[in-house]
């Protein structure tokens, strides 16, 4: 399934701070296993809270911020995912200015996700489901679209897949708990 930031419609956070673009989701027996996005962060505030699910957050533009609460400090910086409790409380200080992350939502009584950043080559092969978004250069799938910056695909098989000299490529794998 092909995915793309560029087409997906933004939808305003409730409380101003930015804008997500939902990328794509699976849902099963009425509720989320996963969910992808792409939000745009353009002010300090309250971050959303999701109890019962996990999430995966990694900047791929600007300076990225810092997440907090009373008792925990997470920093978030470019292409560096960041893995955490959907239902913690947080508040986002912007470290320079707005910034954009891509997003997984996920049940972990239901799947595992692994997130990492892939460089030029080769796409490693790997079981299960994944997901490859596109931060920088391009990707090429044999048999699909070249896909840029913004653009990417959810699927089980990449074979000989190949990310661009000096591209970066978020790639996210679930696998079954």
């Amino acid at each position: 399934m092909r995915i793309s930031a560029l087409t997906a419609q933004p939808v305003p956070w409730k409380n101003g701070g930015g804008v997500t673009r939902e990328l794509a989701s699976q849902d099963e027996g009425g509720r989320m296993v996963w969910r992808l996005s792409l939000a745009d962060i353009t002010r300090n505030g309250p971050f959303s809270a999701f109890p019962g699910l996990a999430r995966i957050h990694c900047i791929v533009e600007g300076a990225g911020h810092t997440l907090a609460n009373e008792t925990v400090q997470m920093e978030a910086w470019p292409l560096d995912p960041l893995c955490f409790d959907g239902g913690a409380a947080l508040d986002c200080q912007l470290r320079d200015g707005p910034c954009k992350a891509f997003n997984v939502i996920y049940d972990p009584a239901r799947v595992k996700a692994d997130p990492d950043i892939l460089a030029g080559g080769p796409v490693p092969e790997a079981e299960g489901l994944r997901v490859l978004f596109v931060v920088s250069g391009s990707l090429e799938v044999p048999g699909t679209d070249r896909f840029g910056p913004g653009e990417g695909m959810v699927t089980k098989r990449a074979a000989g897949a190949m990310v661009s000299s000096g591209g970066a490529v978020i790639q996210v794998r679930f696998l079954p708990v």
